[in-house]
């Protein structure tokens, strides 16, 4: 798709995840299961028009992403704007490193390349593809921009060293997580195994942690890098408490994004699959 213009990318990656999606049985379930979860009294008729936004929002994102090779200082301002830019320099002016608390919203592999564009390039997180040549290709087009790459399961000392050296991480914090390395906190209303290491990690060192999300704004036709101002950490001196706690107002924050975009996450992760020792699982399927 790289080859083609912008517009022809974004079309033929929204027709290829359409069709995925059709195909994929475990798709459509998990995107249905989902939101009826969430929003019990909502239309069958809303619920396919999120997931229609859903499946174009994803499909963009393919399209955007091969033509990352094209996008410059000079013109990532017609594809991206930012709001909220003061949010994350004064975090950053703070000197102790950056936490870019993020999720799975609109096209969110642009997200952490357009800031780069815009002078502020990052360390990501990323699990290993099991095809390497792939894994090579995807994230060459990620570094395109500046930004670097730290293996998930080896990144805790990597990014205790970025932090140190007044750099910025960027991790997307929506995701269901394995017991060993979570906590349950309420997501959209349900407990949902959730990464503890983002409040452990900014306990610990005292980094900002700045939320951003891209959204998609039909209005203006572009993408908009929304920032906020960095969140406040509990500290009570139970460190187990205060990662529960700081852990639930991270998610409370993706929740609010979630819910304002419906049509613009990621449905079809089973975001509730883990579930407390003892507890039957949600899914059915």
């Amino acid at each position: 798709m790289g080859l083609l213009p912008r517009a022809a990318a974004r079309r033929v990656g929204a027709a290829f995840v359409a069709m995925a999606y059709r195909v994929r049985t475990p798709l459509r379930r998990a995107a249905i299961f989902n939101l009826k979860l969430v929003f019990p009294k909502m239309s069958e008729a809303e619920r396919d028009q999120i997931i229609r936004g859903m499946i174009q929002q994803i499909g963009w994102m393919a399209g955007e992403f091969s033509q990352f090779p094209k996008y410059t200082a000079e013109n990532i301002s017609e594809i991206v704007t930012i709001d909220g830019a003061q949010y994350f320099d004064c975090a950053h002016r703070r000197g102790k490193g950056v936490i870019f608390l993020t999720g799975h919203m609109s096209a969110w592999e642009l997200a952490p390349f357009a800031h780069a564009l815009y002078g502020h390039p990052l360390h990501f997180l990323v699990r290993p593809l099991a095809n390497p040549r792939v894994d090579a290709l995807i994230n060459c087009y990620r570094c395109l921009s500046g930004n670097q790459p730290i293996e998930k399961n080896r990144s805790a000392r990597a990014i205790l060293k970025v932090l140190s050296e007044r750099g910025t991480v960027g991790i997307l914090a929506d995701t269901n997580t394995a017991l060993e390395e979570g906590v349950f906190v309420n997501f959209c209303g349900i407990p949902a195994a959730t990464t503890s290491g983002i409040a452990r990690i900014a306990l610990r060192t005292d980094a900002a942690v700045v939320p951003g999300f891209l959204v998609w704004d039909k209005a203006q036709k572009k993408y908009r890098l929304q920032f906020s101002r960095a969140l406040d950490l509990v500290r009570s001196g139970d460190e187990d408490d205060d990662v529960v706690e700081n852990t639930a107002r991270f998610t409370a924050v993706i929740e609010a994004y979630v819910r304002e975009h419906r049509d613009q996450w990621m449905w079809v992760h089973k975001r509730w699959k883990n579930r407390p020792p003892g507890e039957p699982t949600i899914y059915p399927f």
